[in-house]
């Protein structure tokens, strides 16, 4: 009866434990079952059904303006070994180089104008206006003498004239020789002379001369003009060129003759058959025929080559016979 009692007693015992154990693995399995590990017990009835979750519509983030940074264009080495070359990115406001006038102002004290030649050459203002050119006798110092040198070559005949010259005829362009900013043309004006200027008196007419250059006064200032014949000076420019004119030595600056005399020196008019190796600024380029010369007043140049080199001939005009 004892061992009927143990044995019931071990069965219920282990029915118990049976269903303890049933039902922490039945538990185990719910709380799988709610997701996440929270524990959630859903009704074993029916599907439950979470609120939805309401967003705002078409919610926009502000606008964020960021300002463009471009980096350079990096061109890598090639195989040729050189060096990497940058590109920078073009900036507009650093580029516009080639948006000037056509017009240079050059204000490294040397400013060239053109138009009324206004001139600025090492602070020193020249106004050239042609519109205030004086009348004056030119032919003074631009009437040729004679050379006492027979010519050997015939002349160029054109036009009812003949155009005497020691040189053949050998062309090249006019360009002025520069003699320097002291120095101007006929027609320059200048409203004031420099200190060094000297007044030369010549047949009862008075001019100043300054540095190789003559000049007369003029509405207000002066203006250069062709030397006169007779002017005397006691210095001329050291740059002046010694040409022979056949008989004697004579002294050229700027298109003026000078001829020693004593202590002093004589403007004479150009000797015909003379050779120089500059022209100065002012000077007509004119054609006649087929020869073209360089004109001063009615002085004629004549573009020769001697010993191998430009230069120019005053040349004898006179009236066909």
């Amino acid at each position: 009866m004892k061992n009927i009692n143990k044995t019931i007693h071990k069965v219920v015992l282990t029915c118990l434990a049976g269903s303890f154990f049933l039902i922490s693995i039945d538990s185990i399995a719910q709380r799988r079952v709610g997701g996440n590990g929270g524990g959630v017990h859903r009704p074993s009835g029916g599907t439950q059904t979470r609120p939805a979750a309401t967003r705002p519509a078409n919610q926009s983030r502000p606008a964020v303006n960021r300002p463009s940074t471009s980096k350079p264009a990096v061109t890598r080495p090639g195989s040729n070994g050189s060096g990497t070359k940058v590109t920078r990115p073009t900036n507009s406001s650093n580029t516009k180089i080639n948006n000037r006038n056509n017009t240079t102002n050059r204000n490294s004290n040397n400013t060239i104008n053109s138009g009324n030649r206004n001139t600025n050459i090492s602070g020193n203002t020249r106004n050239v206006d042609r519109s205030r050119d004086i009348t004056i006798n030119n032919n003074r110092n631009t009437v040729v003498r004679r050379n006492t040198v027979v010519y050997a070559r015939p002349p160029y005949v054109y036009g009812g004239y003949r155009y005497h010259a020691y040189n053949p005829y050998y062309f090249h362009p006019y360009r002025p020789y520069y003699y320097g900013p002291t120095w101007h043309p006929w027609g320059f004006f200048v409203a004031t002379l420099a200190v060094t200027a000297i007044v030369v008196s010549v047949e009862s007419s008075q001019y100043h001369y300054d540095q190789g250059v003559w000049y007369a006064p003029s509405n207000g200032g002066y203006t250069a003009v062709p030397a006169p014949v007779g002017g005397t000076v006691n210095n001329i420019p050291s740059g002046a060129q010694t040409v022979n004119t056949g008989t004697v030595n004579n002294y050229y600056y700027g298109g003026t003759y000078y001829e020693k005399d004593g202590s002093t020196y004589k403007v004479v008019p150009p000797t015909a058959g003379t050779i120089v190796d500059n022209l100065p600024e002012g000077g007509e380029e004119v054609t006649i025929g087929d020869v073209k010369y360089v004109k001063f007043g009615e002085t004629y140049y004549q573009p020769v080559q001697v010993d191998g080199k430009e230069k120019y001939e005053v040349v004898l005009v006179e009236k066909d016979k």
